[in-house]
């Protein structure tokens, strides 16, 4: 029985709300990919959550929770690009974790590979950015990804090509050469 929660939710009920929980961090390594960024990517997350329990009447019992809360994520993620294209932004690519152990090389080298491999997800286009965080990050198969984005599963696949290529690509030229390739 759904019941209001005091806390300014609505009416979400108790299972909605356990399986909401249950599924962010799923949810919030797709934000993150969707933004190629934590802080970004965690406000994304933030603003979904709080749709979602907000219109959780709109999501119907026997369909997937899951794939209704990554839409929501993917749609709210195009609305504030649009709005910051509106005004103007720009990108902040986020510095690569700490990690342990004494070869120093080594841990500059993985910082490397992986401050490029997050910059490339950052200017990558969006389509191909959306299709490749739920597949390589959420390790959704081509035709969960077709059925999230509502496109072909050969578009997914595509997609996931051209942005395998446009990472590689970043990578071995580097973000001020991409312009020109």
């Amino acid at each position: 029985m759904a019941h209001d929660d005091g806390a300014g939710h609505g009416m979400a009920s108790a299972d909605f709300r356990a399986r909401l929980v249950a599924f962010l961090p799923r949810l919030r390594r797709f934000c993150h990919g969707l933004c190629a960024g934590a802080d970004a990517g965690d406000d994304l997350l933030q603003a979904c959550v709080e749709r979602a329990l907000a219109r959780h009447g709109q999501w119907q019992e026997g369909t997937s929770l899951e794939n209704w809360m990554m839409k929501m994520a993917s749609n709210l993620h195009i609305d504030q690009i649009r709005a910051r294209r509106a005004r103007g932004f720009a990108v902040d690519i986020e510095e690569a974790h700490e990690l342990p152990g004494d070869d120093v090389l080594a841990v500059l080298e993985f910082r490397s590979e992986v401050e490029a491999a997050r910059a490339a997800l950052a200017a990558m286009p969006d389509d191909l950015r959306a299709v490749m965080t739920a597949v390589a990050i959420d390790g959704r198969s081509y035709r969960e990804a077709a059925e999230l984005f509502e496109i072909p599963i050969g578009t997914v696949m595509s997609r996931v090509s051209r942005a395998r290529q446009f990472v590689n690509a970043y990578v071995r030229r580097g973000p001020e050469r991409m312009a020109v390739a």
